[in-house]
């Protein structure tokens, strides 16, 4: 079992809130984590995968939770909604920390009246595929020295090499805990078929009234060659035949099971017209790779659909450890009509912007700093730095408090040794 970074936000959750939610997609590995804080814990565990488990639920909320022993875990609590209510007047009755821990691989947050319901009684924390360094068994925090005042003093060279056949295979494999079990590509190809599959006849079914399988097949597949590009849902409906109300309801469910997300624009009043679209991402490189058809030798012969991949990749990782990370961020893309771009704004609770460039290349241009140059200028002191994120071995400064860094330092732990 891999060493999940989040447990220690989880746990400090349980210690002062009555209900917590884990959410996240399926195979990422709630159950294990969760059985594994139960045994420790003494932690009751029902599920509601269970037929008849779920059945009782679904029967009679209030009665299946009064026959259930304090503290307890109930996995897969999408499948009941009704419990939420009944888990709020329970809570109401007794706010004890920690009597509810949740799980659910759709975002029960989308359903009506259950945000309000549990307003101030429950913490949210998400659970994504494995980061590299929770593959390493590190704890990497690239967000916190990013913001951290003595990161250009600290450039010890990241304490394993990412070479590009290293990347390549990393996106390939993706994060998902059992693919990474199986050495040959058929048989991670295998999983993610079935993955797919059930993801569609059962999980879908459950949030949303979606009949057109084949549809929403062929939708995952355009989205995946899309990963890391503007979400134009007016091009989207065009490429897959949807009509538009059909295209964005298919959208919000597949974003409701974590399976894509949309990092949004970001402007701070900077005195131009901005590109408004989010951009589109999938969770998970492996799975988008697998829908495109592609293993790491095909990456390595597409260098656009890889680009855009790789874009993704990073994005996601940094997104994961947003989720645990000791300096808290939100995530934003930036875009203008007259040129400027960002792949990623990190904007923290004190309205401080770091910015970070990803590029699939051994080498640089002056280009490739142009975005974050315009940033620091426009934005002055609340610019703390930005970086070209590379496939190179070199830390090398481009500007003030901007730096082309090798993409190792992204997987690296937190505090790197000093040179």
């Amino acid at each position: 079992m891999h060493k999940r970074h989040l447990t220690s936000r989880l746990l400090a959750a349980l210690a002062d809130t009555p209900a917590v939610f884990l959410r996240g997609a399926r195979q990422t590995g709630k159950t294990t984590l969760l059985k594994h804080l139960g045994a420790a814990g003494k932690r009751a565990y029902v599920s509601l995968d269970s037929a008849t488990t779920l059945a009782a639920a679904l029967a009679d909320p209030t009665g299946f939770l009064r026959g259930l022993p304090k503290p307890v875990t109930i996995d897969e609590v999408q499948r009941s909604p009704a419990l939420l209510l009944a888990i709020k007047e329970d809570i109401d009755q007794d706010r004890q920390p920690g009597r509810y821990l949740l799980t659910g691989s759709a975002n029960i947050l989308t359903l009506s009246g259950v945000a309000d319901s549990l307003a101030g009684r429950m913490e949210v924390l998400t659970l994504y595929p494995l980061s590299q360094g929770e593959v390493a068994g590190v704890k990497d925090d690239f967000i916190a020295r990013l913001f951290g005042s003595d990161f250009f003093l600290n450039q010890a060279a990241p304490p394993w090499p990412w070479p590009k056949d290293r990347l390549l295979q990393s996106m390939a494999l993706g994060g998902y805990p059992e693919v990474r079990t199986r050495s040959k590509a058929e048989r991670r190809a295998a999983w993610f078929e079935s993955y797919l599959t059930t993801l569609i006849e059962r999980d879908v079914r459950d949030i949303a009234n979606i009949q057109d399988r084949g549809g929403l097949t062929r939708l995952m597949r355009l989205l995946a060659a899309r990963s890391g590009t503007l979400g134009n849902t007016s091009e989207l409906g065009r490429a897959s035949g949807l009509a538009n109300t059909t295209l964005h309801r298919y959208l919000a469910a597949l974003e409701a099971l974590f399976l894509v997300w949309f990092l949004p624009a970001w402007s701070s009043n900077l005195g131009k017209r901005l590109v408004k679209s989010p951009k589109l991402h999938l969770i998970d490189s492996g799975f988008a790779a697998y829908l495109c058809g592609m293993d790491e030798a095909g990456l390595a012969t597409d260098p656009q659909l890889t680009g855009h991949l790789w874009e993704s990749f990073v994005a996601s990782e940094i997104r994961r450890q947003a989720s645990w990370s000791d300096h808290p961020a939100e995530l934003y893309h930036y875009r203008s009509y007259s040129g400027e771009e960002v792949d990623l704004v990190l904007e923290d609770r004190s309205g401080r912007v770091a910015a970070v460039e990803v590029k699939f290349s051994e080498t640089l241009n002056p280009r490739d700093a142009k975005g974050l140059l315009y940033l620091r200028e426009v934005l002055g002191k609340k610019f703390v730095r930005g970086a070209v994120l590379y496939l190179g071995s070199e830390s090398v400064p481009l500007a003030e408090n901007i730096l082309a860094l090798p993409v190792g330092y992204l997987f690296s732990p937190a505090s790197s040794p000093k040179p």
